[in-house]
């Protein structure tokens, strides 16, 4: 085994129940002592039994779960945990049916946690830089194989392909996010949103990306439809690399994503690919996903909305 991964006998070791698992995630929530998640009050605390705090500053009785993303989850924390564990170690991701029979809830449950876990995965990157290769692509089947009373039959009707763009820095972050048109305007504000002024980046020869080089970008274009995808350093197979393993990830785990779902899972492929990579150790894998938890909850009816 990689000197990067623990198995799961040792992630069961760490964190064996509820209990192990609720000092952990003080421990890294609460670096410097227990604080009130709504005041953020330190020094007025009551301990209370069984992992319960009272501000009396503000008279908020909390726990480490209270605004985050397990808040009034009735999962236990250990589980939270595991289910991290798998997201960030199943390269192309784990189905809610995987999920609820590793961890013993249902379903539904599962698909819930793992949208929850999702949105941990939503970080805010630092601006992209260096030598930076961008591309868009689709999400969804094709027309001709979905069944015919779910066909387009109108021209006005929308399309259930998803359009993504991505931006990889070499060597670096990989950012990706639904876009509503792949049109000039809105592919240049994504990479001028995300991409430092000065950059190289590279591209292929669609049109959208042409007028980078009057924004400041140091813009070069392989010309994919004459054969041509090297050209000395210039390519961008590094967001092709990611864009086959999202690919298979959503056909072969996933199998759909609804369009007002796609951006959670983007946040997820990218986060292994980011704070998740397997070069990191498993741990520090996970502590950059605990990281995240806080100030995100999200409800099921929000979720389902």
């Amino acid at each position: 085994m990689s000197r990067s991964t623990i198995s799961t006998f040792k992630l069961f070791e760490m964190f064996p129940n509820e209990e192990s698992a609720r000092k952990y995630l003080e421990g890294r929530l609460w670096p410097t002592g227990t604080t009130c998640p709504c005041c953020k009050c330190k020094d007025r605390i009551t301990v209370r039994k069984d992992g319960y705090y009272r501000c009396n500053a503000c008279k908020l009785d909390f726990t480490v779960r209270t605004g985050t993303i397990f808040e009034r989850s009735h999962v236990p924390l250990h589980k939270w945990l595991y289910a991290m564990y798998l997201l960030v170690t199943a390269r192309k991701g784990i189905s809610s049916l995987q999920l609820g029979k590793e961890i013993g809830i249902t379903q539904k449950s599962a698909w819930f946690v793992l949208h929850r876990l999702r949105e941990a995965c939503g970080t805010k990157l630092a601006m992209l830089q260096g030598t930076v290769e961008v591309d868009e692509t689709f999400f969804g089947g094709e027309e001709k194989n979905r069944h015919m009373y779910d066909r387009i039959h109108k021209p006005r009707e929308r399309s259930e392909k998803v359009a993504v763009i991505g931006i990889r820095e070499r060597g670096g972050n990989t950012y990706a996010a639904v876009t509503e048109s792949i049109g000039g305007l809105a592919l240049r504000a994504v990479v001028h949103n995300n991409v430092l002024i000065g950059s190289r980046v590279i591209s292929d020869e669609a049109a959208g990306y042409q007028r980078l080089g009057a924004q400041g970008y140091r813009h070069e274009a392989v010309k994919h439809v004459a054969g041509e995808y090297v050209r000395g350093t210039a390519h961008t197979n590094g967001i092709e690399s990611v864009w086959a393993v999202m690919k298979r990830g959503m056909h072969g785990v996933y199998h759909h994503a609804d369009r007002k779902h796609m951006g959670r899972y983007l946040n997820e492929f990218t986060f292994r690919l980011n704070q998740g990579n397997v070069g990191r150790h498993t741990t520090a894998r996970l502590d950059s996903f605990v990281d995240g938890v806080a100030g995100k909850r999200l409800t099921f009816k929000a979720l389902t909305r």
